[in-house]
């Protein structure tokens, strides 16, 4: 959500940790947005984008071409994914993964459970993005495929649900931006929405009052 240069000045850090207090109530904690295999780097900035400005925790990326680094700190000081990331990066989560698998045996071992963006899929639970409940997992991952292949079938066979975006035109496709941008915002807003009235998963913990899930505008 904080689109600043990290050689921010002594003078603006004071406004930069208000911004950061601020938005710590609003993201969406254990939410993970997976990249498989992208290989465009605008893409995987594009998405990091999406996911700090919609308060995701954290980006996965499976780069099995090994074209980011492995520490999160080199890639904040990354060029082009500070430059195609709106300076995103700097401010969100990101871990690489050299495949499919190894991501896949990480995410379970913490307890996620994944859901992949996909048409129908034989065999599979299939459901259109506005009629899945996305709150149903305290911890849940979810994965955007490649640009041109896109999901892999080992990631399909081992997620709960395969989620589509209802598509009305003669292109039946969005590129991985869009499709992320739109995923992401109904899936962060149901769990921001739960976040809001449950302390914990399995709707326990139930608050009084719940909690805002919408930041008031900034006065100019």
């Amino acid at each position: 959500m904080l689109f600043m240069n990290v050689e921010t000045s002594e003078k603006s850090k004071p406004t930069v940790r208000k911004r950061a207090d601020a938005i710590r109530d609003f993201r969406c904690k254990n939410l993970i947005a997976v990249i498989e295999d992208p290989v465009d780097i605008r893409n995987i900035g594009t998405v990091i984008r999406n996911v700090n400005a919609l308060g995701v925790e954290k980006v996965y990326v499976i780069d099995p071409r090994r074209s980011l680094p492995d520490d999160w700190q080199d890639m904040r000081e990354r060029k082009s994914l500070s430059k195609t990331s709106v300076s995103a990066v700097k401010w969100t989560f990101v871990k690489r993964f050299d495949s499919t698998e190894d991501c896949l045996d990480h995410l379970e071992k913490h307890g996620y459970f994944s859901v992949v963006t996909s048409p129908h899929v034989k065999g599979k639970t299939n459901v259109y993005l506005h009629e899945g409940d996305f709150t149903q997992y305290t911890k849940l991952a979810v994965w955007f495929g490649n640009e041109k292949r896109g999901i892999s079938d080992i990631a399909v066979n081992r997620s709960e649900a395969c989620v589509a975006i209802p598509m009305f035109g003669m292109i039946e496709s969005l590129n991985l931006g869009t499709s992320s941008g739109i995923v992401l915002y109904e899936v962060a807003k149901q769990r921001r929405d739960y976040q809001s009235r449950y302390r914990r998963g399995r709707k326990k913990g139930k608050r009084s009052e719940p909690l805002p899930n919408i930041m008031p505008r900034e006065e100019s």
